[in-house]
Formats: C-alpha cells, structure tokens, sequence
C-alpha cells in the first residue's frame, strides 16, 4: 500500500509525493534499480562499506548536476572506504551520456525508470511528473539509514556538510 504525502515537495507547485518519510534508525530498504550497462543494482552489492545515495529529480538540470558534481568529487576523496550513487528517474542512457561529458567517474548513477520502486520506497517518487524528490541518505555498514534529507523545494540543494559530516562518522 503506498503512502501518500500531500504537498511534500514544491515541483511548479505543492506536489504529492509517495512513499515513507524515512528516518535515521530506520531499516533501509532493498532495491533494484539499473546501471548504464543495463545490469540490476541492488542495495546488498553496496553491503560492507557505507553507502551515501543521492537522489535527484534530472541529471540534466543545474542542481542536479551540481548535486551529482559535488558528490562524485566526494566519491573520488572517499574511494574504497565509501559507496556513493546517484539515483533518478533518467534512462541509463542519459545518466551515462551526463558521466561522460561531466567527468563522473567515482559516483555511479543508476535509473529508477524502469517502475520507480526505489522512489516509492525511499518517498521520493513525485507521480505527477514521473521523477524523484531531491534527497539524500547515508546508510552504515548494517543497512541501517544514519541521515535522511528530504528537499522539500526543487531549485534548492541538500546540505551536502551534514550529510558528509554523518557519513565519515561510518568510516
């Protein structure tokens, strides 16, 4: 049963979005979401090490871009000690397309497109346009949520300190 939020997320207006508002402590949930290469990504290939997901609405728009920029620099400090991603609703295609005119070698991008279970289980699904709700999560070693942040308007960025401060506290 899909829980509803009403007026969760502002995208041209007050926009519902579905899925659970998840909180630190939480259990994450799994998922299967797929990689340029066209494979199914699960959230137990990113057991062992902990995991910051960042979710964006579009790859191709400014905060999304600068979101994914950001976080891939992070990715590339971090390396073999963190897994990082980025999760939208784009097509592979078009997440790979953006990796390579943008450089982005050390975050992985996956798709949601397929059937948007990742965003109805996290709560970043927004139906009325077909995309994710800007968030970020950090998930420890056990698969347990440490940060979540929720955007709660399109244009603005996450607080990329905060969620980085709760990830390196995991290494």
């Amino acid at each position: 049963m899909a829980i509803e939020r009403p007026n969760a997320f502002v995208f041209f207006g007050p926009q519902t979005v579905v899925g659970p508002e998840l909180q630190p402590g939480d259990k994450a949930p799994d998922f299967t979401l797929i990689n340029s290469k066209m494979q199914q990504v699960t959230l137990g290939d990113f057991a062992g090490k902990p995991l910051l997901i960042s979710v964006v609405p579009s790859l191709d728009t400014g905060v999304c871009s600068k979101q994914t920029t950001r976080f891939n620099e992070e990715a590339a400090r971090l390396a073999g000690h963190a897994n990082f991603i980025t999760v939208s609703a784009d097509l592979p295609f078009a997440q790979a397309r953006w990796c390579g005119a943008n450089n982005a070698d050390a975050i992985q991008t996956l798709s949601d497109h397929r059937d948007m279970s990742f965003g109805a289980a996290y709560g970043t699904y927004v139906p009325a346009y077909r995309i994710e709700q800007r968030a970020v999560f950090v998930i420890d070693r056990d698969g347990v949520i440490r940060y979540s942040e929720y955007v709660p308007v399109a244009g603005q960025e996450p607080n990329y300190d905060a969620a980085l401060e709760a990830l390196k506290s995991l290494l």
